[in-house]
């Protein structure tokens, strides 16, 4: 068994219906008083919000009633590609993911189809 070096809980993801972006921004900006942080521009196409509390992201993502939903928690970890060769020799599921700069990134499924995202922070 390899041992995963996890680092931090890095965000998570909770998913609103498309084109509700003001609703929600009035609710976590103005409700909760969370701090609206910027998406980067790769992920922007894909609507939604991101804050930061308490040290972590929170994303809230769009998404119309799909069986597999983007929610997932996502796990900042030092080893990406050794756990990703990993996994794949597990027989686990893994999906690209759409990278971003500054950290590379894929997710994995779970035996219950539970999306589960990987990522390590790589320099510039």
């Amino acid at each position: 068994m390899m041992n995963i070096q996890f680092e931090r809980l890095h965000h998570i993801q909770v998913c609103i219906p498309i084109g509700e972006e003001e609703k929600a921004r009035h609710f976590y900006t103005n409700v909760l008083g969370l701090k609206e942080i910027e998406k980067p521009e790769a992920l922007k196409v894909n609507g939604g919000l991101w804050y930061e509390v308490a040290g972590i992201e929170l994303h809230i993502g769009t998404e119309t009633h799909t069986e597999q939903s983007k929610r997932h928690p996502a796990f900042e970890i030092t080893n990406l590609h050794q756990v990703k060769e990993y996994l794949l020799q597990q027989g686990v599921s893994i999906k690209e993911e759409t990278q971003i700069p500054g950290m590379q990134r894929f997710s994995f499924f779970d035996p219950f189809n539970n999306r589960i995202e990987l990522l390590e922070t790589v320099s510039s």
